[in-house]
């Protein structure tokens, strides 16, 4: 039961890849799909912050699907104070650079929920690959933020994640998502020069 749920959470995470890859918003069904298979996944597998990060990615699809689709229409209704046109309301949020006074901010995010969940993975659980499980978790964190707020550099984010996860999975014997996660590491590099492309014809638009 296990293997099967493993092989239907690497396709439907090989189709989201690939709607985040063409930047569609549908990556965000998926993204509900793919977390709640993957919860059973890691619990059984001893993967205790995956598991709990799968939880938090469900409240994230919701989120991150609003900020797609309302997103551009909040963005202005803030900064101008008053309300678009219809047809303003309907455009989708658009792939951006990430301003840099995020980036402190997401470092120490980054460090302080590093440093908890490996904490209370050494002290409560019984896992031998804490930090390890802890630098996925707290990354995946930071990126699914930057996902849906449409950041062009939310890709470095999963390329780091991908890339420690697949060594994680081989490690753990989860083969099938050890080689999603290889795919995800070399489609990720190919992600950010996509979106690159994609941000610079939004623009000339």
């Amino acid at each position: 039961m296990e293997q099967t749920l493993e092989i239907i959470g690497t396709l439907v995470g090989l189709l989201y890849l690939w709607l985040e890859y063409r930047a569609s918003i549908y990556l965000w069904i998926a993204g509900i799909i793919m977390p709640a298979i993957y919860i059973f996944v890691y619990y059984n597998a001893g993967l205790y912050a995956d598991f709990g990060i799968n939880i938090y990615y469900l409240g994230a699809a919701i989120y991150g699907w609003m900020m797609w689709k309302y997103g551009a229409f909040l963005r202005r209704t803030i900064l101008k104070r008053k309300i678009p046109d219809m047809e303003n309301q309907q455009q989708e949020l658009p792939i951006t650079c990430m301003p840099s006074r995020y980036l402190l901010p997401l470092i120490a995010v980054f460090a302080v929920t590093l440093a908890g969940i490996a904490w209370v993975l050494i002290n409560f659980t019984d896992s031998n690959v804490p930090w390890l499980d802890s630098f996925t978790t707290a990354l995946s964190i930071v990126g699914m933020w930057m996902l849906a707020r449409k950041y062009v550099e939310q890709w470095w984010a999963w390329i780091g994640v991908d890339a420690v996860s697949t060594g994680l999975y081989i490690y753990k014997g989860l083969d099938f998502t050890a080689a999603l996660y290889g795919l995800y590491t070399i489609i990720a590099i190919f992600g950010y020069f996509k979106w690159k492309k994609l941000m610079k014809k939004e623009a000339d638009l």
